[in-house]
């Protein structure tokens, strides 16, 4: 039996609310004035086999490690915790298919399946403690069911998004030297079937001519479609599931907090993926308290983040978070604006969704289309808006606010990355809601030390741009990079840490800006960054400029080489409906530029094109209109949602650099 360290029921709000900003400041104060103490009666409201000895591992930085000595597993306070309560039956995932199809899994359900999956990998496929399993899945239940069951038995996840190529897969599968692959014959996407399972076969042949073999695929029937099949090799889900028995009772295995519990690649400016690994105990004590501190659950709340589980906001915000806390969620498996734009506004309807949590792409999409399709629907449900991602442009934040949310719905945004498990700067309905200014993340989370450095290290005053920085260790934070450590220092540590002092201060390349209250800005990455004739200027900053102008449901700002000033800046956009390019438009954003920013920053060119160039999470692919803009190789492209945004793209370059040379 585990150690009940906790109440097995989340606490209730009203019992830790701090009501204004001052009582939050001073609450956020003691946090960070001894971590070790706050982190420690975090952790106390979780399951744990045993509990720490070393609240925090400081003798190896920067490989710390937290909660040494304790001993839990995630499904502990994920599922088993629910057992015997009321949150047993409660739903866990209202699925939605792309046509429509539907599925409601209660925790009761969840549990069973995770369980009989359990006992087959272990019983039947082999799998053991400290193994890795590759997870190429859609968004469908399957996915996060099989997330649990790995980890129930010891094992270590490895989630590939299910829109990366055979090649990207290969690859990760590769590094993380995974036997045994999980994908499904196919899924829905703007009205067609994609042919997972032949893609997953081609990964399987790459990654053998690495010397990886993987042994045995299990494939998941989501589309019901007709599969290329490797006998010995291939099974098929459920008839995996049949052989376990039906009331299978796998016990969670018991793993050192400073475990590896999964591994998730991100991309590197090097090309080659990150394998960052995360931690058996200090991410769900993380991850438990922050979904807490962002959502404020309640009982009755449809939770529903629009994100991929592909990706950490996925791993973090759709599976441990919520199951943690006994949420049910809405899980959507197809794309935002199919059949039509109002399919997500239709969804927040039906379901009665409270809490909506999605990026500033999705909403400068949605909000192109018109404010007709949001008006169409009821949304009075809302109780709180999220954002995750990138920043977001102070009018994009208004439209979401007032359009969406009517007015009563509070904005958290959200500023996090894989590597640091979830949400470090945000606001924080759980605990306090601050007053919100638009475009602001407000303040650092309780038990985490943020600041804003110049390049040479020292602070940035009050409104000076600089470099973000994390001053001390976080239990969410990364246990590293997979089988680099040297990387892992040299990416996150080198930039400002003092070694030989023992001072470690951790560096997310990211530009940002603490105002005169304290709140911070985020301004986007710290490598899209434009030079133009000495003037560092930041690619966000032209674009929340240029996105102001009506016109404009969509802009990336790239630099383009130029002689004399080094480079220039060059928009790319997308109009809304109703508004066509012309010279008269590309004028007026140049001005809105010169008039918000400054002569320096106005672009040199105005490039209106129908698409930008996106991941299927809806990320801009900015690398790409650089490569172009260059005359470089594009690189890998296996993300793209739609490739003809870069043939659109390229014409548009090349026409621009045509008249760059006549000029």
């Amino acid at each position: 039996m585990a150690e009940h360290t906790g109440s097995g029921e989340a606490l209730p709000f009203s019992e830790v609310y701090y009501p204004s900003r001052e009582a939050y400041l001073e609450y956020y104060r003691k946090s960070v004035e001894d971590i070790e103490s706050f982190w420690s009666e975090r952790a106390r409201e979780l399951e744990w086999y045993k509990t720490w000895d070393v609240v925090l591992d400081r003798s190896k930085a920067p490989f710390y490690r937290w909660f040494v000595g304790g001993e839990t597993n995630i499904n502990l306070n994920a599922l088993d915790r629910w057992v015997g309560t009321s949150v047993f039956d409660k739903v866990a995932y209202y699925w939605e298919g792309e046509p429509g199809d539907t599925r409601v899994v209660t925790y009761r359900d969840l549990y069973r399946e995770v369980n009989r999956l359990a006992w087959a990998l272990k019983e039947i496929v082999g799998v053991k403690e400290g193994d890795t399993v590759t997870i190429y899945l859609p968004m469908i239940p399957e996915l996060p069911a099989t997330m649990l069951a790995v980890t129930r038995i010891g094992a270590i996840h490895s989630v590939v998004f299910s829109g990366f190529s055979p090649q990207a897969l290969a690859d990760r599968i590769v590094d993380a030297k995974a036997r045994v692959l999980i994908t499904a014959d196919g899924f829905y996407r703007r009205g067609r079937v994609i042919k997972l399972k032949e893609q997953a076969d081609q990964a399987v042949v790459l990654a053998a001519e690495q010397g990886v073999k993987v042994e045995r695929v299990i494939v998941v029937k989501r589309a019901g479609i007709e599969v290329p099949w490797s006998e010995g090799r291939d099974v098929w889900y459920h008839d995996l599931i049949k052989e376990a028995p039906e009331r299978a009772y796998v016990k969670p295995v018991p793993r050192k907090s400073d475990d590896v519990l999964f591994i998730l690649y991100t991309s590197g400016t090097t090309g080659k993926p990150k394998g960052i690994m995360h931690s058996v105990g200090g991410y769900p004590v993380y991850v438990y308290n922050v979904f807490k501190w962002n959502w404020d659950p309640r009982p009755g709340d449809i939770y529903w983040c629009a994100a991929d589980i592909g990706w950490i906001t996925g791993h973090t915000y759709i599976v441990y978070g919520p199951l943690m806390h006994g949420v049910s969620q809405v899980m959507y498996e197809g794309a935002p604006d199919y059949p039509d734009p109002g399919r997500i506004w239709s969804m927040i309807e039906k379901y009665g969704v409270t809490t909506f949590y999605t990026s500033p792409t999705l909403l400068r999409l949605l909000r192109k289309y018109g404010d007709q399709w949001v008006e169409k629907h009821d949304l009075s449900s809302l109780r709180i808006l999220g954002t995750v991602g990138e920043p977001i442009n102070p009018e994009v934040w208004k439209w979401y606010y007032e359009k969406v949310g009517g007015k009563r719905a509070p904005i958290v945004d959200t500023w996090w990355q894989t590597e640091t498990g979830a949400a470090m700067i945000s606001p924080a309905p759980g605990i306090s809601l601050v007053p919100l200014k638009p475009g602001s993340a407000t303040y650092p989370l309780p038990g985490i030390v943020a600041d804003v450095l110049r390049p040479d290290g020292t602070p940035a005053r009050p409104g000076e741009k600089g470099l973000l920085v994390i001053k001390e260790p976080w239990p969410g934070m990364l246990m590293g990079i997979w089988g680099d450590p040297e990387r892992y220092i040299k990416t996150y540590w080198a930039r400002f840490s003092r070694p030989e002092e023992g001072v470690w201060i951790y560096y997310p390349a990211d530009y940002a800006v603490k105002d005169e209250d304290g709140y911070f800005w985020l301004l986007g990455r710290a490598d899209e960054v434009l030079n133009v004739a000495g003037h560092r200027l930041g690619t966000i900053e032209l674009e929340d400029a240029i996105l102001t102008h009506p016109a404009v449901s969509e802009a990336a700002v790239v630099g383009a080489p130029d002689p004399v000033k080094g480079q220039v800046p060059v928009a790319v956009v997308v109009l809304r409906e109703g508004y066509e390019p012309s010279d008269e438009l590309e004028r007026e954003l140049k001005e809105t530029v010169r008039k918000l920013i400054g002569p320096i920053a106005v672009p040199a060119k105005v490039l209106f094109v129908k698409k930008l160039p996106k991941t299927r999470s809806g990320k801009i692919m900015r690398r790409i209109l650089i490569a172009l803009l260059e005359g470089k190789p594009i690189g890998d492209t296996s993300t793209l949602e739609d490739p003809a945004a870069v043939e659109e793209v390229s014409r548009a370059v090349e026409e621009f650099k045509r008249l760059m040379k006549s000029s």
